[in-house]
């Protein structure tokens, strides 16, 4: 007899661990931006994957960590709260890191949860075969795991036992979305995180952290180009100067950068105008956060 099968999986864990790249190489392609920055996720981004008989629906959360501001505490509760909405947990770790007390406050997230948990050992080609069993020893005699599989997110390298082991959660049920469709969000979600993946790519310190990005208009014209019209908005009148670069050539690069990409999502040429803006300590400011779609 033929079943179908569904259902919902929470991908959790601290900052920079891969969790993005695990879901992008799940979907086959982008639906989270990557980047070496910590806290790059700052909501949570559905991947929907269909096959012939299953649909498991992907949520890629912000990385669990001691929140130091308002900004930290909304991405840490929204992690947390949907530990008990979904079938299973995918805890993923960077195995080329060794475990301390980040991963200790994470188990202890995970104590209360009556979700089943998978522990995903994640950048294992960056380490030697024989680091792995300290590493599983260590993670094994602090939690109840359904099970421990070591991949490569970058190189997808055990990604088809990992792939069976969520299909074993799924339920018998009929599928949540239409079977085409790949991803909740909408084009102007994707267009300001897109814009965002850039300005982390091309600064560094403390700047990426402080870079939000709101769309302020976005249509498709008569002819076809789409116009966009976003605001990178930053915390320091410094900020701001670093991303406009010397006579304009930084934000000129990341408008060049997210506007090929942009083009090739949406199949049409983009006009992208570009801005920056200062919103002062915009990250512990809730009316600020709520209206850059921080809820």
């Amino acid at each position: 007899m033929f079943f179908i099968k569904s259902g919902f999986a929470c991908i959790i864990g601290r900052p920079n661990v891969g969790k993005s790249t695990l879901l992008n190489q799940f979907m086959g392609r982008k639906v989270a931006i990557v980047s070496d920055k910590p806290q790059t996720t700052r909501n949570r981004i559905l991947g929907i994957l269909t096959t012939e008989d299953a649909q498991a629906v992907f949520i890629d959360t912000p990385g669990i960590h001691k929140p130091r501001h308002k900004l930290g505490a909304y991405m840490t509760r929204l992690a947390q709260e949907t530990l008990e909405e979904v079938d299973l947990v995918i805890h993923v770790v960077d195995a080329s890191v060794s475990p301390g007390t980040g991963e200790e406050y994470i188990l202890e997230q995970l104590r209360d949860v009556s979700t089943p948990v998978l522990l995903v050992l994640n950048k294992i080609d960056l380490i030697k075969k024989q680091e792995l069993l300290p590493l599983i020893d260590w993670f094994s005699k602090r939690y109840d795991f359904q099970n421990i599989v070591p991949v490569s997110a970058l190189t997808a390298e055990n990604l088809d036992k990992l792939r069976e082991l969520i299909a074993a959660n799924l339920k018998e049920g009929p599928f949540f979305y239409p079977a085409e469709m790949v991803t909740d969000q909408p084009e102007k979600f994707v267009a300001a995180e897109i814009i965002r993946e850039k300005v982390l790519h091309l600064t560094r310190e403390e700047v990426p952290h402080a870079v939000a990005v709101v769309i302020e208009e976005m249509k498709e014209r008569e002819n076809g180009l789409f116009y966009i019209n976003a605001v990178v908005y930053v915390e320091r009148d410094s900020q701001k100067g670093i991303i406009i670069g010397r006579g304009g050539r930084m934000l000129k690069e990341i408008g060049q950068l997210a506007r090929q990409e942009l083009q090739a999502i949406l199949g049409n040429k983009v006009y992208l105008d570009l801005w920056v803006k200062v919103k002062k300590d915009w990250r512990d400011d809730e009316a600020v956060l709520r209206s850059f779609g921080y809820e």
